[in-house]
């Protein structure tokens, strides 16, 4: 599969549970359907999507396969497409109108998690380019 057609997610390395979460999520992923990008250590990932590094620590980012940039619920949702079990909790949700709700409830955690990294010094964020 091409990489440009792939569903790509950009998530926090370093955050012990985002780890868990997406090695859970790449185990399923055995046909390879989604292009997993580490910004922590590969910041240069977000240059294309012009989302600096200090927005994308703070919420979750996907690339969908036609190109559309999501965040929060919605871009857990589009990997969850790509999954073999999770295809239909997204279905679900989209038909029952349940991710902007289910959004509001990940903004509060994303807050939560990201002062946790920033109380443990890990908010250091490159200046985006001028």
């Amino acid at each position: 599969m091409s990489e440009q057609l792939r569903t790509t997610m950009f998530y926090d390395g370093g955050c012990p549970l985002c780890r868990q979460e997406v090695a859970h999520y790449r185990r399923l992923d055995q046909e390879g359907r989604i292009r997993w990008i580490d910004i922590t250590r590969d910041p240069d990932g977000l240059d294309a999507l012009r989302i600096p590094l200090h927005q994308a620590m703070a919420r979750l980012h996907v690339r969908d396969a036609s190109g559309r940039v999501l965040s929060g619920a919605w871009a857990f949702a589009a990997v969850w497409d790509e999954l073999p079990y999770y295809r239909r909790l997204s279905q679900g949700l989209r038909a029952l109108h349940l991710l902007a709700p289910l959004d509001i409830a990940y903004r509060r955690f994303a807050r939560w998690r990201l002062r946790r990294r920033c109380d443990r010094g890990a908010c250091a964020a490159r200046p985006s380019a001028p």
